[in-house]
């Protein structure tokens, strides 16, 4: 109280003494503050939307002295002590000498900025946001001073998984949110909310500055970036949660197609506040995948001869625990460095090093694992092999012509991961097999792979998806059973597109080889793909022959025998949800104007302009002319990452390589991020419009999949995980619960959720990531509808869960 002069200045009286004439003066002062400051905050709240798109039309209003230089949208560290200061006075005259004197200790972070200049602040739309976060830091000063600092409000949490390899980075992201102390009547809060505490204001240790900085803009920053921030928050952005609301009408679902998924209807209980979580105990560890580690469903197969026991098999009800991390786990390597190495404890695996080492694979190298060839097709290198298949065939034009790619049997997917040099986006798909850590080696150095095997089931895939299929000594038995893998291929691949094979078959003369390569022929000829060259690679020492599949069905018709046979008019190639593999041909399409019949444009064109086959006259999944609904999603979404997405919500882009879009629509939200260097899965959910198509048509891949079942992939796989109006669908037929374990299980430690949905899912989201002890990196919710950004840790829980069906 010693600071307060005009308070210490006063006289005793006979009723009360100095002391306590001095406290209930500063009580009252606090409180006048207060309600003054959370009036601002009221008029800030409304500014504030505008950054969101939740608000229209949103002029900007004059608040208290501050000063424009101190403010630019900037993701960049700020003082934590720099946060402690009020930023955001009210210049009441009667009161001024007294808040100076009372708030000289706070202010002390910003008085390197100079004078507060009042003209500045009513030319600086842009500073409406940050008042938000100046105003309740201001309150919570305040209230800390009042109190004489008795209550320390920073907590940290020391992950049990953290070894001493981490880096400073990991180590400051470890924080236990459990313990975080609000007061809930003195914070205000943003509209929306749902009762949820609000993060922002939350944490305030080291750890958490990093929540504050989304709304923190930081004083150094130059002239042209504040215009550009003021421009941003002033213009009309009430579209960025536009386009969301789909209406299936005409368009046709893959659970509708398939007729095969029953989908269970479960609600989430609305009124479930707490949230315990506990780890899974299970025979596959840190690397559990719930339908594909079903032991016990396995164990019942009557026969595994066409790798049924590599086919998914969901349990009866979706795991609700967390997946452990792996002893020594670190943050992944960035892109590009991490196709050549990876960290040995994010993957600790060494069956597949020992069994493929002699083929320059994969190698082991300190505390790495390194890629030092490519595969067992081209130990020098994976250049030298993919320009040696496009001098073979020159039309193939990898990156023009040639864009989205299936590598069959890819193994550590060096194939697909320098492609991206040539522009090409390939699907990498391997079984958990022997080798079960080939799909997690490949995700883990940040290429696109999914475990997935060629066995009883058509592949997650649309018909005619895939501009070329590769397989290079992929050991799958494309010849037996009247060839069903064989035709399965066919079906994914679009007419005209190419099968490039490289097995030893090929080149060798083994008998064994001899009698495949025959029977092979045979299928091939009555498929009638076209073998346009065998090619020689000498320094690999292999060769690849290369199909392609025809434009017309006048081969078909012509063929002296049936076999195999075309398929019936009734059977839909595009339902491939739990539908069995057949043996027969799908016909090629003959009407000009349907999907199939003629080649996509060239990319990048293709990416941006409707494909051919979307027909205007139809409605589009947001009801417009579906031409048009493409076109105004793609930009929707453009205008979405580029006004809040990029530097709005807490993420660092330069450190996402892993990227997936959990409800992709017509693929608009990866179409935005084609400038970045990562890669996006597209999700189509199998109840939601069938859409997967178009994504393919435009050069970019996605897979269809129920939210309600773990999907396919390993612990720890995506940087990002984006859902757009996704949860609030889920809730009703899902275990919501199950659901964020599946996210949690996922996406990697300080990976990224973005929600987009209603409020009401928004604040369960965000109460479920505060018992997962997740950072809250961004949230806001206007009108019912609302954004979250939150951030994963490293924190497990104590509790263990035995998974019966999941235990050898």
């Amino acid at each position: 109280m010693g600071r307060y002069k005009r308070i210490d200045g006063r006289k005793s009286s006979n009723y009360c003494s100095t002391s306590t004439i001095i406290i209930v003066v500063v009580v009252s002062a606090c409180i006048i503050w207060t309600c003054i400051t959370v009036s601002s905050l009221a008029d800030s709240t409304r500014s504030f939307s505008t950054f969101v798109g939740f608000a229209k039309d949103v002029k900007p209003h004059k608040v208290g002295k501050i000063d424009s230089k101190a403010f630019q949208y900037n993701l960049g560290d700020l003082p934590q002590d720099g946060l402690k200061g009020n930023v955001n006075q009210v210049s009441e005259k009667d009161e001024s000498d007294l808040k100076q004197q009372r708030n000289e200790k706070a202010f002390q972070e910003f008085d390197k900025f100079g004078e507060l200049d009042k003209e500045k602040l009513e030319k600086a739309s842009s500073d409406d946001d940050e008042r938000i976060v100046s105003t309740k830091r201001t309150v919570d000063s305040r209230m800390d001073e009042a109190a004489k600092h008795t209550e320390d409000n920073s907590v940290s949490s020391t992950e049990g998984d953290d070894t001493p390899l981490m880096n400073q980075q990991e180590s400051e992201e470890n924080m236990d949110a459990s313990k975080i102390k609000t007061d809930e009547e003195e914070k205000p809060r943003v509209k929306g909310s749902n009762g949820t505490k609000k993060k922002i204001d939350q944490m305030k240790d080291e750890g958490n500055s990093q929540s504050l900085e989304q709304v923190i803009v930081r004083p150094d920053e130059d002239k042209a970036a504040r215009k550009n921030v003021a421009e941003r928050l002033s213009m009309d952005q009430e579209e960025l949660l536009d386009e969301t609301s789909t209406q299936t009408g005409a368009w046709s679902t893959q659970a509708a197609e398939s007729d095969v998924q029953k989908l269970s209807v479960k609600s989430s209980s609305k009124d479930q506040k707490a949230y315990r979580w506990k780890l899974c105990n299970v025979t596959a560890g840190p690397d559990y995948i719930p339908c594909l580690d079903n032991i016990q469903a396995i164990r019942k197969l009557p026969s595994t001869s066409h790798y049924e026991h590599r086919e998914r098999y969901c349990p009866d009800e979706a795991p609700t625990c967390l997946v452990p991390l792996p002893e020594g786990y670190r943050t992944s390597v960035k892109w590009p460095k991490s196709r050549e190495k990876i960290w040995f404890g994010n993957v600790p695996h060494t069956e597949l090093i020992e069994f493929k080492g002699h083929q320059n694979w994969v190698q082991v190298s300190g505390s790495y694992i390194t890629f030092p060839g490519g595969g067992t097709q081209f130990k020098h290198g994976a250049m030298h092999y993919i320009d040696f298949i496009q001098k073979t065939v020159p039309a193939i034009a990898w990156g023009k012509r040639s864009r989205v790619i299936l590598d069959v049997g890819c193994g550590v997917a060096s194939f697909g991961g320098y492609l991206f040099d040539r522009e090409v986006l390939t699907m990498s798909l391997a079984p958990k097999d022997k080798h079960e850590a080939q799909v997690q080696f490949a995700l883990e150095r940040g290429i696109p792979a999914i475990s997935a095997v060629m066995g009883t089931k058509r592949l997650p895939f649309p018909a005619m998806a895939f501009d070329v299929v590769h397989c290079a000594r992929c050991r799958v038995p494309w010849h037996v059973d009247g060839g069903k893998l064989l035709l399965e291929l066919n079906r994914v691949l679009r007419p005209g597109g190419y099968f490039i094979w490289s097995a030893t078959p090929v080149y060798r003369n083994d008998p064994e080889d001899v009698i495949i390569w025959k029977a092979m022929s045979k299928l091939i000829k009555s498929l009638c793909w076209e073998l346009l060259r065998i090619g020689k690679d000498k320094v690999n020492g292999v060769s690849a022959a290369v199909y392609r599949k025809p434009t017309s069905n006048d081969c078909y018709y012509s063929r002296t025998k049936n076999y195999p046979p075309l398929c019936q008019e009734s059977d839909d190639p595009n339902a491939v949800w739990n539908i069995p593999l057949k043996a027969c041909i799908h016909k090629v399409p003959t009407n000009p104007s349907e999907r199939g019949h003629g080649m996509p444009i060239k990319w990048p064109s293709r990416l941006e302009k409707p494909p051919y086959w979307l027909k205007g006259s139809e409605a589009g999944v947001y009801g417009k002319a579906a031409s048009k609904d493409f076109i105004d999603d793609y930009n929707h979404w453009k205008h979405v990452f580029a006004k809040s997405y990029y530097n709005g919500i807490g993420i660092d882009w330069s450190s996402v390589r892993n990227v997936m879009d959990m409800r992709a629509v017509y693929g608009g939200f990866a179409a935005a991020l084609k400038d970045l260097k990562l890669w996006v899965m597209n999700v189509v959910p199998i109840t939601s419009s069938n859409t997967l198509p178009i994504i393919f048509e435009r050069g970019l891949f996605g897979i269809y999949h129920d939210w309600c079942e773990s999907f396919s992939t390993y612990p720890r796989s995506y940087d990002i995980l984006h859902a757009d109006h996704l949860f609030s669908d889920l809730k009703k037929r899902c275990n919501f619960v199950s659901v964020m374990a599946e996210v949690d299980r996922i996406l990697r430690p300080e990976g990224s959720l973005i929600v987009r949905d209603d409020a009401e899912t928004i604040a369960e989201v965000e109460n479920m990531s505060f018992s997962l002890q997740w950072k809250v990196r961004f949230t806001f919710s206007k009108d019912n509808e609302g954004l979250l950004c939150v951030q994963k840790t490293r924190w497990r829980p104590s509790d263990v869960e035995t998974i019966t069906s999941a235990i050898a």
